[in-house]
């Protein structure tokens, strides 16, 4: 499975793509942030991190994208460009046609280090040491990033692959269901 993982941010957005399979060491496909000048007008920052996700997406064809959820911060200023690129960044998969996912930072640090409550170094360290990494990766939106999408691929991905079966369980009854009513 590949991911893109997106730690939403309206000056630094960390997108990391990731390839892997639950319960196994991942592969790190790339990364990178998109970045946007806080003094240039809304709308433009908005624009510009729609379509630098959209190359991305299209570049790197994921399968799915996995979205840190916005939380509540002391700066509601900041919260609110946060949450408007997490909405671009949501977007972006859902245009393209994918699953999109969203994961709290807390579910994302749990995933990646075994603490919910792990600080970025923490997180960096792990992602570089459990991609098989030779220098960590920087800045620290990217690593966020890239652990977004190793959170999506080790539980995410058990949990679409679950609703998929339940769906397909819920359409196998109904076509039998149909079948016996028209006899």
């Amino acid at each position: 499975m590949r991911v893109l993982g997106i730690d939403p941010g309206l000056t630094r957005c960390g997108v990391g793509v990731v390839e892997g399979v639950p319960g196994r060491l991942g592969r790190l496909v790339a990364y990178t942030v998109v970045r946007s000048e806080p003094d240039e007008d809304i709308a433009q920052r908005l624009l510009h991190l729609d379509r630098s996700l959209a190359a991305l997406v299209a570049e790197h064809q994921p399968e799915s994208v996995a979205v840190e959820r916005v939380f509540s911060q002391h700066n509601a200023r900041t919260v609110m460009g946060t949450a408007q690129a997490s909405g671009v960044a949501i977007l972006a998969g859902a245009r393209a046609g994918l699953p999109v996912q969203t994961y709290t930072p807390s579910e994302v640090k749990a995933a990646v280090t075994g603490s919910g409550t792990a600080d970025k170094a923490q997180v960096t360290s792990m992602v570089t040491r459990l991609l098989k990494l030779d220098a960590p990766p920087k800045p620290a939106d990217a690593a966020d990033a890239i652990a977004i999408a190793i959170c999506h691929i080790w539980r995410g991905g058990t949990r679409a692959r679950l609703q998929a079966a339940a769906q397909a369980a819920a359409v196998s009854a109904a076509r039998s269901a149909a079948r016996r009513s028209s006899r």
